[in-house]
């Protein structure tokens, strides 16, 4: 089975030397590596083409955001299963993609945990758990960790593209049509299987936060999914409790 992993970045120069060589340590040995940059103005090219040997594509262009690199990504991906990484991320250990490959077999795709770290991804501040995640909680602004989903080719060419309507929540909204497929069989994996530093754009203050949560609620309209502000708010002291229990 051929995995093809997909690393958008935009000005990374400081943090996708580990994501790549996360990568590269892997044990799985039949990975196709993507790398989409939207043309950088640091250093980050500078870093991605000392591993251009090891990775098989590479695209440096402007686009029109995060989600719309992930697209170019996809669209190029050539992998049985699919996942991305973000480019100040990491894959939590070598056998990892191993893990997720016979977790996959005879499902359609993988989800997982993920791990929220400080800037040397040393010290953990948050464990984000997917555990028992089931569609209907979705409605509470609920999804499973985006970085730790691998799906099937067939999967994702049912499913289509990220939609750039979104700023912040075309993940989620992107998961919902997954989830909302007829019949698509997901594996739970109970693992860590990335780290990610915190400071994403949807983890950044206040104001995202509610940016996030309005687009939430617009997307579960979209697919009739019922969803509310009081509904929203029901997940917060679940949060604590991965910031608790970390």
């Amino acid at each position: 089975m051929k995995v093809s992993i997909i690393t958008v970045c935009y000005n990374s120069e400081s943090t996708i030397r580990d994501t790549i060589e996360s990568v590269m340590k892997q044990t799985y040995d039949n990975i196709e590596y993507i790398i989409v940059d939207g043309n950088s103005s640091d250093g980050t090219m500078g870093v991605v083409n000392e591993y251009k040997d090891f990775i098989n594509v590479i695209i440096s262009e402007e686009d029109k955001g995060l989600y719309d690199a992930m697209n170019k990504g996809i669209g190029i991906a050539s992998g049985d299963l699919i996942g991305v990484l973000n480019s100040d991320d990491i894959l939590s250990s070598a056998s990892m993609i191993d893990e997720i490959v016979v977790a996959a077999r005879d499902h359609d795709g993988v989800f997982a945990d993920v791990g929220f770290y400080d800037d040397t991804l040393s010290k953990k501040t948050r464990h984000y758990s997917s555990k028992g995640f089931c569609k209907e909680k979705f409605s509470r602004g609920f999804m499973p960790a985006h970085p730790s989903c691998y799906l099937s080719k067939d999967v994702i060419s049912l499913v289509g593209r990220y939609s750039l309507e979104y700023k912040i929540a075309a993940d989620f909204d992107y998961l919902v049509r997954v989830f909302l497929l007829p019949e698509v069989s997901l594996n739970y994996l109970d693992k860590e299987v990335v780290k990610m530093r915190e400071g994403g754009v949807s983890t950044s203050g206040i104001a995202a936060n509610i940016i996030l949560n309005k687009e939430i609620m617009s997307s579960c309209k979209k697919n009739g999914l019922s969803c509310s502000w009081l509904s929203i708010l029901s997940k917060y002291p679940e949060k604590l409790l991965g910031l608790i229990f970390k």
